[in-house]
C-alpha cells in the first residue's frame, strides 16, 4: 500500500485523506473477521473489506503518476536516484522495524515462522505467496515496490525515444487487456472447486502481480488527464457532485457484486469477478478519487473529521494491526478479570485503539525520515535539468 504525501496542512486534499483512511478502514474490517472474531463483525463490510487494498493501489498510481507527470509537464527530467532515494526514505524505515520484529519475535507476532527474508528484502515474497503466512500482508508493499521500479522507467524511456501520449494510452489499456487475460487463463486451473486446485488462487491470482499490477493503471490514467488535458480536466471537475453520485452508485454496484459473486460456495470463485472485477474495482474507484479532486464535490469541501489522521497514519496502521491484533487478542482471552459476555466489545475496543495509537506513534519513526528525505533528495528530478518543450 501506499503511504500517504505528506504536504503542508493547508494544500491537504480532503476527498483523498477520506478515501485513503476508508482504505485501512476496510482492510482491517476484513482482517478482523479473518484473524480476530472469524465472524462477520463489522457485517457485510468484513467480507469485502479486502477491497480496501484495491483502493489503495488506485491511489498510488494516481499519486505518484502525478508527481513525476507535474515535473515532466514543466520540462523536468526524472532522476531515478532521486526518485527511488525518496521512496525508499519514504516506504523503508517502518517496513524494516516491523519485519525485524517478525524475525525477531516470531511466536509473538503471530506463532509463524515468516518465509525467507531475502523474500521480502527483495519485495518478492508476494510470489507464490500462501495465505496466512507469517506477515503476509507485506503482499501489497511487493506489489507497490515493483510499480515503484519500473514505472519510472517507462516514464523515462517513452521521453528518450520521444514517444507521445497517444503510445502512453495504447500501453495503459494494453496493459490492462494483459492483466485480464492473465486472470482468465488462470481462473481455468485455480478458479473453480471442482477442479480441485482453488487453494491455488490466492498465491497465483489474488498475491500475484501479473494479476493485479493493472489496478494501478487507472489512477495513472487520471493523472495523465490532469496534467496533459487541461481544458478537459477543468470540464470534467466543474461536474463534482455528478461525478459523486456515480462514485456512489458504482462503489455500492461493486461491493454488491462482490459480496455475492466473488466466492461462491461449492462452486469457487466467480469467473466475471476474477477476470474482470479487479480492473472494474480499480475503475470504480477511480471514480471516487476524480469526485475527492472536483472542486464542486462534497468529497473534496468536506473534511471528515479524524480522516486525515487516519490517512496519514494508514501506511502504519498497515503494517502493525494483524501482529498486534493477535498479540491483544490472546492477552485479553486469557485474562481472568473479563467476561465472556463482555470479551468480544472488548476486544474490539481494544485492539481498534490500539491499531490507532500504534500508527501514531510509528508515523513519527515516518516523519522523521520525511525530513531527512525532503532534505537530501527534496525532487523526484534532476536540477537544472529541462527537457525541449
Amino acid at each position: 500500500m501506499l503511504p500517504p504525501l505528506k504536504m503542508h496542512q493547508s494544500s491537504r486534499v480532503n476527498g483523498l485523506d477520506t478515501l485513503r483512511a476508508a482504505a485501512i478502514i476496510l482492510v482491517f474490517m476484513y482482517h478482523y473477521m479473518v484473524f480476530v472474531s472469524h465472524e462477520h463483525t463489522f457485517g457485510w463490510l468484513s467480507e469485502i473489506g479486502w477491497m480496501g487494498v484495491d483502493l489503495f493501489f488506485v491511489l498510488s498510481g494516481y499519486l505518484i503518476a502525478n508527481q513525476l507527470f507535474t515535473g515532466i509537464k514543466r520540462g523536468q527530467h526524472i532522476s531515478a536516484k532521486h526518485f527511488y532515494a525518496r521512496r525508499a526514505l519514504r516506504t523503508l524505515p517502518i517496513f524494516w522495524i516491523v519485519l525485524a520484529a517478525y524475525f525477531i519475535f516470531p511466536a509473538v507476532m503471530g506463532g509463524k515462522t515468516p518465509p525467507p527474508l531475502w523474500s521480502f528484502l527483495t519485495f518478492t515474497q508476494n510470489y507464490h505467496l500462501q495465505p496466512g503466512t507469517a506477515f503476509s500482508h507485506a503482499w501489497s508493499l511487493c506489489i507497490e515496490e515493483q510499480f515503484y521500479l519500473i514505472f519510472p522507467l517507462i516514464l523515462m524511456a517513452g521521453m528518450r525515444f520521444r514517444f507521445n501520449r497517444v503510445y502512453g494510452w495504447i500501453l495503459l489499456f494494453g496493459l490492462i487487456l494483459v492483466g485480464v487475460i492473465a486472470r482468465i487463463l488462470l481462473w481455468q486451473t485455480y478458479g473453480r472447486e471442482s477442479l480441485g486446485q482453488v487453494s491455488g488462487y490466492y498465491p497465483h491470482i489474488y498475491y500475484a502481480t501479473l494479476c493485479r499490477f493493472d489496478e494501478f493503471l487507472p489512477g495513472i490514467a487520471v493523472a495523465l488527464v490532469k496534467n496533459f488535458y487541461p481544458a478537459f480536466w477543468i470540464r470534467m471537475t466543474r461536474y463534482g457532485q455528478l461525478w459523486l453520485g456515480l462514485s456512489v452508485l458504482a462503489v455500492g454496484s461493486i461491493f454488491y457484486s462482490a459480496y455475492h459473486f466473488y466466492y461462491m460456495d461449492e462452486y469457487g470463485y466467480g469467473f466475471f469477478m476474477t477476470a474482470f472485477g479487479y480492473s472494474l474495482i480499480a475503475w470504480v474507484f477511480t471514480l471516487c478519487v476524480v469526485a475527492a479532486l472536483c472542486p464542486s464535490s462534497w468529497l473534496y469541501r468536506v473534511r471528515v473529521p479524524g480522516a486525515a489522521s487516519i490517512a496519514l497514519w494508514s501506511y502504519s496502521i498497515y503494517l502493525s494491526h494483524k501482529p498486534l491484533a493477535y498479540i491483544l487478542q490472546k492477552l485479553l482471552a486469557e485474562s481472568q478479570w473479563i467476561t465472556v459476555q463482555w470479551l468480544p466489545l472488548l476486544t474490539l475496543i481494544v485492539i481498534v485503539l490500539a491499531c490507532v495509537i500504534m500508527g501514531a506513534v510509528l508515523y513519527q519513526v515516518e516523519a522523521f525520515f520525511m525530513r531527512v528525505r525532503d532534505r537530501l533528495f527534496p525532487s523526484n528530478f534532476a536540477k537544472n535539468a529541462t527537457t525541449a518543450r
